[in-house]
């Protein structure tokens, strides 16, 4: 049974009928009072209500109506309805124990879609075994930190609730996010992956929402935005954090309405997607420093998946070690080599700044440098050392482009004492692409020398 609480007749009837339709009970309150006489008798799987009762108010009844729900029935999800111009009230309403909010005027499927995922959340939040049949896309673990983050996302994954992802710069984000999105009904639509902290201000309106032809100067032919090809899909925004301000406000629009309008043209696109973010940035203290949009942080938080540090979960290490040689022999065509238990236990020790990226990197790098069948801690140890990293005549036909790319950034690095802005000077790039080169390579500005 849901209940609908809402002052307008014309809104509870139209709900009715909505969830009606979809096979669901519904019983209605016109006021707090009824409301509270409902909740007292009757055990509800789902509550639906407005947030404003009076010509005037602030929202206060429809908080304080809120937290009488929540005292009566602690586990009941409610979903708040507000106008849009009033979504600062939705967010002390999810503040305040409400599971998530909705604005007027609502988007049917959007609004059964909310439904269905609050009652699925609530009724399998006691069920945490797996069933077994989750498709880990190549997560590598066996750690109880690493396999309480795949349980949830099992848990979350057949819905379309959003979900964050917090982690370190190379803790397998990206692999998280695709492995909920494998593991959904939307497995068969696109999987489109955004890095915001690539986007410039300028660009993300034609970056996101797409363009008309003529939309603007060198606008040559219409053009797709990232929102648009993600219809029917999983959207993953990475690096949510580095969002500005302004493109916080646009964002906020498209995920609480799915809707968005291209550049250069009036009429509103619908577009049906799941949103993942993630970010290795503390969001809460964005939001308390105001430089993070509080109801766009509650927008994306529905559920939360914070991935530990690798040295959060060194038992992990030798099927990692494993893992990666083997894929590097398979692609290089060489044979899987012998890693020495003095080694192994060397690898499982070190700080791993750069996370897993960076294991995967020492691990490729030490096979390529060694050319042995049998690694020891001396191999790895040397193949860290900035000399090794550095192509001559002789090993230049066996370097990666990955590993020159490396090498100058290592090797700028060390020259410039570490200043990214002389760093990106000298290699003729941004500050911005050389952070993300730097990440994707796994280099730690501070350490260089010995990722």
């Amino acid at each position: 049974m849901i209940l609908i609480i809402d002052d307008d007749k014309a809104i509870r009837l139209s709900l009715s009928v909505l969830l009606r339709r979809a096979g669901y009970e519904v019983s209605l309150a016109a006021t707090p009072e009824e409301a509270i006489d409902l909740v007292r008798n009757i055990e509800f799987r789902l509550i639906i209500m407005d947030m404003n009762y009076s010509r005037g108010t602030s929202g206060d009844e429809g908080l304080e109506l809120l937290q009488k729900c929540k005292i009566f029935q602690p586990d009941t999800p409610v979903i708040l309805m507000t106008a849009w111009g009033s979504i600062p009230l939705a967010v002390a309403g999810i503040q305040a124990g409400a599971f998530d909010f909705i604005t007027k005027p609502w988007n049917n499927q959007l609004l059964l879609e909310r439904i269905r995922t609050a009652l699925t959340l609530t009724d399998t939040k006691h069920d945490i075994v797996g069933t077994g049949k989750f498709d880990r896309n190549g997560i590598i673990g066996k750690s109880q930190s690493i396999t309480d983050v795949l349980k949830t996302a099992e848990r979350v994954a057949p819905t379309s609730a959003p979900v964050l992802i917090l982690g370190e710069n190379g803790t397998g984000k990206e692999l998280i996010a695709n492995a909920i999105h494998i593991n959904s009904p939307r497995a068969k639509a696109p999987f489109v992956m955004v890095n915001l902290g690539g986007i410039s201000q300028s660009l993300f309106e034609s970056e996101m929402f797409g363009h008309t032809k003529g939309a603007f100067t060198g606008a040559v032919s219409a053009r797709k935005g990232r929102f648009e090809m993600a219809d029917k899909g999983t959207i993953f925004l990475d690096e949510i954090g580095d969002l500005d301000p302004a493109s916080q406000v646009k964002m906020l629009r498209v995920l609480q309405q799915h809707t968005f309008e291209a550049l250069g043209d009036s009429k509103p696109r619908k577009v049906d997607i799941r949103v993942i973010c993630a970010t290795n940035a503390d969001l809460p203290a964005m939001v308390a420093d105001h430089t993070f949009r509080e109801d766009l942080y509650y927008r994306i938080n529905l559920i939360t998946l914070k991935l530990p540090p690798l040295r959060e979960r060194r038992e992990d290490i030798p099927l990692l070690v494993n893992h990666f040689a083997r894929l590097n022999a398979e692609a290089t065509g060489t044979g899987m080599p012998e890693i020495t238990s003095d080694a192994m236990t060397w690898l499982t020790k070190q700080p791993y700044p750069g996370n897993i990226r960076e294991l995967k990197n020492m691990i490729e790098r030490t096979m390529i440098v060694s050319g042995s069948s049998r690694l020891d801690t001396e191999d790895f140890i040397a193949s860290s050392l900035p000399e090794a990293r550095v192509p001559t005549a002789q090993n230049l036909s066996g370097a990666t482009l990955e590993d020159l790319e490396r090498n100058a950034i290592v090797s700028a690095l060390d020259k410039h004492s570490g200043n990214l802005t002389r760093v990106a000077e000298a290699l003729g790039i941004t500050r911005q692409s050389l952070y993300r080169r730097m990440e994707k390579l796994g280099i730690n500005p501070d350490k260089p020398s010995i990722q």
